[in-house]
């Protein structure tokens, strides 16, 4: 036989060596009825798993970049600007939700950078103009819009056990109780239009 064919049916028969020894086997012999018992183990491997949808990416457990956009937009009803009424067109309010985790309690937090700005210096509409109500408020309630930086977290009931998986539809609101200058508020990033939601699982 070829010494390097040999050579790799050895290290064939090594590598598979352990495999083999790693397997019960069992042989009985004799009269009468005979048993054999063989075991066998298993491994299953389950990592931890966090995550978190608001908008588009609810629908599945896929990552998905696309970032919605709610609109409240007063052009068809400008004389109700700053009265309390809803505007003449909203588009996106209503936000389908979702978060799953298997290692116990979940909070979601939200975030801003700041007032709304339509781009011109002073111009701004505070965050605390905005609400959200969760359709699922008991077990999937939607975190505290805060004016800045990071606000209070929610919890999320957990489902069963480590387990989490909540969906819920969250519907915005503006309160529209001050009369602002015109423009476009928000829709950029530079002007402070995004809320940035955060899961934590331990």
């Amino acid at each position: 036989m070829n010494s390097k064919l040999m050579v790799k049916s050895a290290i064939v028969l090594a590598l598979a060596a352990p495999m083999f020894a790693s397997a019960e086997s069992v042989l009985t012999t004799g009269g009468g009825t005979l048993t054999a018992a063989a075991r066998l183990d298993f491994t299953i491997v389950i990592p931890k798993v966090l995550f978190l949808a608001v908008g588009t990416g609810a629908a599945g457990l896929t990552a998905n970049s696309t970032i919605d956009l709610v609109t409240f937009d007063y052009t068809t009803n400008p004389t109700a600007v700053g009265t309390g009424a809803a505007a003449g067109a909203i588009t996106g309010a209503a936000v389908p939700v979702r978060v799953l985790g298997n290692n116990g309690a979940i909070t979601v937090t939200a975030a801003t950078a700041g007032a709304l700005t339509n781009g011109v210096a002073g111009d701004t509409i505070p965050w605390s103009q905005i609400t959200a109500v969760s359709s699922d408020a008991a077990n999937f309630p939607t975190p505290a819009i805060p004016l800045t930086g990071t606000g209070a977290g929610s919890a999320i009931a957990v489902s069963s056990g480590k387990v989490t998986n909540r969906t819920a539809t969250w519907t915005y609101s503006f309160a529209n109780t001050a009369v602002v200058a015109a423009g476009t508020y928000g829709a950029v990033t530079g002007n402070n239009s995004r809320i940035t939601y955060t899961a934590s699982m331990p």
